[in-house]
């Protein structure tokens, strides 16, 4: 796949004011598209298998205990905190 003049003509701009080369650029951006990507990917096939998991055991958080959990955050003092 080629790139269009219009795409072409704004790497170069930005890559100019980066003092970066388009080469760069599109590497740049296409490492960070992968890790994004990559890292949905890894994040849906945890969740694949925790759904899995759970249709084999039936085993699940209470909606309480959950909330009770996330309440506790915030609730220890910290350095930073008021008392």
């Amino acid at each position: 796949m080629k790139l269009d003049e219009d795409t072409r003509r704004r790497l170069q701009a930005l890559g100019e004011k980066r003092d970066r080369s388009p080469h760069w650029l599109m590497k740049r951006a296409v490492m960070e598209f992968l890790e994004r990507e990559e890292a949905l990917e890894q994040e849906q096939q945890e969740d694949l298998a925790r759904w899995e998991r759970f249709c084999l055991t039936g085993e699940a958080l209470p909606q309480a205990s959950v909330a009770e959990w996330l309440d506790g955050f915030g609730q220890a003092a910290t350095p930073f905190s008021r008392r």
